[in-house]
């Protein structure tokens, strides 16, 4: 129920200036195998909102129905030592009506593509500058989470506003859809949590 309210709320587009920069309605692409999904929390009297946008793939082959062996070690989706687009189909998106301090890395308001540097286990979380396309019949939507059909993430370095280091654990049961979380702590602080398959991934945060 909280999605689909959510949901609603971006789509009247009461989610305040993100949708001067992203058009929340073109991410949606009904791909029900990676269903979009939204992590939201505000903050302070006056509302200030932070939300992130991804699409969710489950361990389950949307083809074959079979489980897939997600991150770490031989044979696994997402290989050690590449960068993950944290979540499928269009690059997931970070919006935040307040400055935050994600991890000792500063991050001024406004919006945000983020990816996973997954560091052979150690992940990193890259929050990216880059939302549109730049050219190309595909001018000024969203960009996409891969460049190719190798897999290669569509997560520039020149274009980076930073990373920071993730504090990982395994969570008690498999996690079948990736599930990301923004939990409050107090009036001005926040975890970033992150869970799929056995692995859990967290960084907190400062509202400023």
């Amino acid at each position: 129920m909280r999605r689909i309210v959510m949901m609603g709320l971006l789509m009247a587009g009461m989610l305040g200036s993100a949708l001067a920069q992203v058009d929340v309605s073109k991410l949606i692409t009904g791909n029900q195998t990676s269903p979009e999904a939204i992590a939201a929390i505000h903050y302070g009297q006056q509302g200030k909102l932070i939300w992130i946008f991804y699409h969710a793939p489950s361990m389950r082959d949307p083809k074959t129905k079979q489980e897939r062996h997600i991150f770490n070690g031989a044979g696994a989706l997402q290989a050690d030592e590449t960068i993950w687009r944290l979540g499928a189909d269009y690059a997931t998106v970070l919006h935040t009506d307040a400055d935050l301090d994600i991890g000792g890395l500063a991050v001024p308001k406004g919006d945000y593509t983020l990816y996973i540097d997954l560091d052979k286990g150690n992940w990193k979380l890259i929050v990216n500058k880059q939302l549109l396309n730049a050219g190309g019949r595909r001018a000024g939507w969203p960009i996409w989470g891969i460049a190719n059909a190798k897999g290669d993430t569509t997560n520039d370095p020149a274009k980076e506003l930073g990373r920071t280091a993730l504090t990982m654990g395994k969570s008690a049961a498999p996690v079948e859809t990736l599930k990301i979380a923004l939990v409050r702590t107090d009036d001005t602080h926040g975890k970033l949590e992150i869970a799929w398959e056995n692995v859990t991934a967290s960084v907190p945060f400062t509202v400023q």
